[in-house]
């Protein structure tokens, strides 16, 4: 049935709102440094079976059983990264998964390399 408005019609499905997925928390844990290219990684994720987490934090477990960013897990997910980053510090805060940090761009690649990409680029 839709809203007196007309915003939300039957079509619409359920409405949460981002936050309510964390219980209100904008923020991560103080101590956990999260940027949007910081790499999470899932250590056991079986024993998240028998832990009260929600189904966020499970999809988060399922998917980073390889390496992803926390942008990558963020449009995975299709929630905004700040909501992200408050989950993966769930997670982290129970042992469940590995924060690294990026890698500094001159580890990344030599400047040949990124020369011939760009040269690849290029010629299309």
């Amino acid at each position: 049935m839709p809203d007196s408005y007309g915003w939300v019609d039957d079509e619409a499905g359920p409405f949460v709102r981002p936050y309510a997925l964390t219980g209100g928390r904008t923020r991560p844990d103080a101590e956990l440094d999260l940027d949007v290219v910081s790499i999470i990684e899932t250590t056991d994720a079986t024993v998240a079976r028998h832990m009260d987490l929600g189904p966020e934090h499970l999809e988060i477990l399922r998917l980073c059983h390889v390496p992803l960013s926390v942008a990558e897990v963020s449009s995975s997910l299709d929630l905004p990264v700040d909501v992200v980053r408050v989950l993966l510090s769930d997670v982290h805060r129970l042992g469940l998964a590995l924060v690294r940090p990026p890698a500094s761009i001159s580890r990344m690649h030599d400047a040949d390399l990124l020369k011939e990409v760009i040269n690849g680029l290029r010629a299309l």
